[in-house]
């Protein structure tokens, strides 16, 4: 999960308000599994702290001087692209949403929410899943366009028969002889395309679309 303390999430914050970083700083620092290992104030400093940190998840803000969200995401995925990225802004605008989540993103949060949800996200986009704020996700999943079972890589194929079948993302990384890392990307990956936030979502979709999903 990380590249520090076995069981401790890394975390690098991204927001242009010195501010928001100390509180959510001070928010992280009070969960025993997560380490705070980086603040950038922008989008090319984020790109640059990646790269060099490798963060297990990204808070990334939306609205920054210069270079925005979105297009940070993108800047901080070219540097490491196993980062799970997590927008964390007071954006409501679902167009908004579903732009960054093209761009990379895999979760979605407003900066109202509760902090336990926030700390939970964090974990669950570590463990490979896309945490979305339920007041987003309603309005956005009925919009996502699945993309064909035939659009699939062979690896993706390979990878979502397996979450199919109930394997984890060791237990995946096992089998096809690949590193957990390198599964938690594929996996972020498949469930951006196929417009799914989550692994049962994601074997359900897989049963429908997949004739091999679920047997073995």
């Amino acid at each position: 999960m990380s590249n520090g303390s076995p069981g401790i999430i890394t975390v690098l914050l991204v927001d242009d308000h010195p501010l928001v970083r100390a509180g959510l700083r001070s928010l992280l620092t009070t969960a025993g599994d997560i380490d705070v290992v980086g603040e950038a104030s922008g989008g090319q400093e984020a790109g640059e702290l990646a790269a060099s940190v490798m963060p297990d998840v990204v808070l990334m803000d939306l609205s920054m001087p210069g270079m925005d969200g979105i297009a940070a995401t993108r800047v901080v995925l070219d540097a490491h692209p196993a980062a799970r990225v997590v927008v964390l802004t007071s954006f409501h605008d679902t167009g908004r949403v579903a732009e960054a989540l093209r761009a990379g993103a895999v979760g979605y949060l407003l900066k109202d929410s509760e902090p336990s949800h926030l700390l939970s996200s964090i974990r669950s986009a570590a463990e490979g899943h896309a945490p979305l704020d339920p007041r987003m996700a309603v309005a956005l999943l009925p919009a996502a366009v699945p993309a064909p079972a035939e659009q699939l890589s062979a690896r993706e194929r390979e990878v979502l028969t397996l979450i199919a079948r109930g394997l984890s993302n060791r237990q995946i990384g096992r089998e096809l002889g690949i590193a957990e890392r390198t599964v938690k990307v594929h996996v972020g990956s498949l469930f951006r395309r196929i417009g799914v936030v989550d692994r049962t979502s994601a074997a359900m979709w897989a049963r429908d679309h997949l004739p091999d999903a679920g047997r073995g």
